[in-house]
């Protein structure tokens, strides 16, 4: 598989098992759930019957009013009283996905993004000085608007110069998601990312 370089700068030779995979959506879909499931917080909660502050004491006596029985003003049915089935804190959303599977999706991701033309590759990316005015120019100049840039190492300077950019990501190569990875629109590689990538996704 040959991957383009910024510029037209020539080729990259790349692993076909990894970047010229077929797309397989299905699992793609399944890798994009569970990475989004696995990274919510279980803090909401809720309270029951028991948990709400309301007093105990009969609304009123249970025969004689032609009204319905009612025991106490914390039930369910009564505006204010406790949820039938409370969401509790400690509830878990994870979703279980295998190594194998992990690596076939992200493999079948970079493949599709390398066959839409959205895929790039440069020897280096950094930037000599901490300065945000800097890396917005650097990005610019190669052509980009919104870009994930997947690197082999990020540097001080790299990661202080795109914390105040919203349309540019910098990841390290171990960090690379699907989420990020299918939000993208254009996505740029290091020449030692890619073989970082054929290394880890073999």
């Amino acid at each position: 598989m040959e991957l383009k370089m910024v510029g037209n700068a020539g080729t990259v030779n790349a692993t076909d098992a990894i970047f010229g995979r077929e797309f397989n959506e299905a699992l793609v879909h399944q890798l994009v759930v569970a990475y989004q499931a696995n990274a919510r917080l279980g803090t909401r909660a809720q309270k029951d019957r028991g948990a709400v502050n309301h007093s105990t004491k009969k609304p009123w006596r249970q025969k004689g009013t032609g009204r319905a029985r009612a025991g106490m003003t914390s039930s369910p049915l009564w505006r204010g009283g406790g949820k039938i089935f409370p969401n509790s804190p400690d509830e878990n959303f994870t979703h279980k996905v295998n190594r194998r599977m992990y690596r076939a999706g992200l493999c079948a991701i970079l493949s599709q993004l390398a066959r839409e033309d959205r895929l790039r590759v440069v020897d280096e990316f950094v930037v000599e000085t901490p300065k945000t005015k800097l890396l917005a120019q650097k990005v610019k100049s190669m052509g980009f608007d919104q870009l994930l840039v997947i690197t082999d190492e990020i540097d001080e300077n790299l990661m202080l110069s795109s914390r105040n950019l919203r349309n540019i990501e910098i990841l390290n190569v171990r960090h690379a998601n699907p989420v990020s990875l299918v939000r993208s629109d254009k996505v740029l590689l290091t020449k030692a990312a890619v073989a970082k990538l054929e290394e880890m996704l073999k």
